[in-house]
């Protein structure tokens, strides 16, 4: 039986003790041998204010004047609008929301109406009992607490049944404009994410990592632009990178391109 030969030990490939393959390279490692579309060396780059700026630049080109997608007159309607939105398109909840106001269009409308009256006008949004049971316990609260007007503090909004941060910064940002936080949905949290603008894992400590890196002028416009980039471009599947003007800031895994 032929016996099988040693391999070389000049030959460094392969010889796994071979100086010659052990020795440390000089080269720093890219990214690319975690992550093939990375082509950043520097995490730091990522959060940096050129980097930042760049961004606002092409998000100011797209969307100049953002603005909420969601039908309203008053802060009220806002707020209302908004509650309904949770789990919903804002879409589906602007063909709702038209024949809701026309009905009641007011805070005291709410005060003591048959929730399952209002259920059969917002079944559509889905979640429609929970949300006709918020909705009427804020319009209540506003009536009873705070003189029938819409609170204009974060606090005081978050005494509302049915509100959480995402929807009092919409109130105050859009209705108010006054700039308290960053709104951060779906579309924002998973922007945030590819763009490793942040890596945390609730909506709370994305808007902490939003609001520190972004400058509070445009908390307000900035979330909104993130929405309207989620909604034409990045989508959750498929994002159209190739149309995308941030396609060269961006490494991320679920690149198309």
């Amino acid at each position: 039986m032929p016996t099988q030969s040693k391999p070389s030990k000049i030959a460094g490939k392969t010889n796994p003790k071979s100086k010659i393959q052990n020795r440390k390279s000089t080269t720093p490692k890219s990214p690319k041998a975690a992550n093939p579309k990375s082509k950043i060396e520097n995490p730091k780059w990522y959060t940096s204010p050129e980097r930042l700026q760049k961004i606002f630049v092409e998000l100011d080109a797209l969307f100049p004047k953002p603005e909420c997608a969601l039908l309203h007159e008053n802060p009220f309607q806002l707020l209302v609008a908004t509650i309904l939105s949770a789990q919903c398109t804002d879409e589906r909840v602007n063909k709702v929301t038209p024949g809701l106001f026309r009905k009641w269009p007011t805070p005291r409308d709410y005060v003591g109406l048959p929730q399952d009256e209002l259920e059969k006008e917002i079944h559509s949004t889905g979640f429609f009992r929970n949300k006709a049971k918020n909705i009427i316990g804020a319009a209540t609260r506003i009536v009873n607490e705070f003189g029938g007007l819409t609170p204009r503090t974060m606090e005081e909004l978050l005494s509302l049944p049915g509100v959480a941060r995402k929807t009092a910064n919409v109130v105050l940002g859009t209705a108010y404009g006054i700039a308290v936080g960053a709104v951060v949905d779906t579309h924002v949290f998973r922007i945030t994410h590819r763009l490793k603008l942040s890596q945390a894992k609730t909506p709370e400590k994305v808007e902490e990592d939003l609001m520190r890196l972004v400058p509070q002028a445009r908390w307000v416009s900035f979330s909104h632009q993130l929405i309207l980039f989620g909604r034409k471009i990045c989508f959750a599947r498929k994002p159209l990178c190739a149309e995308c003007p941030l396609a060269t800031l961006c490494d991320s895994p679920d690149k198309t391109i």
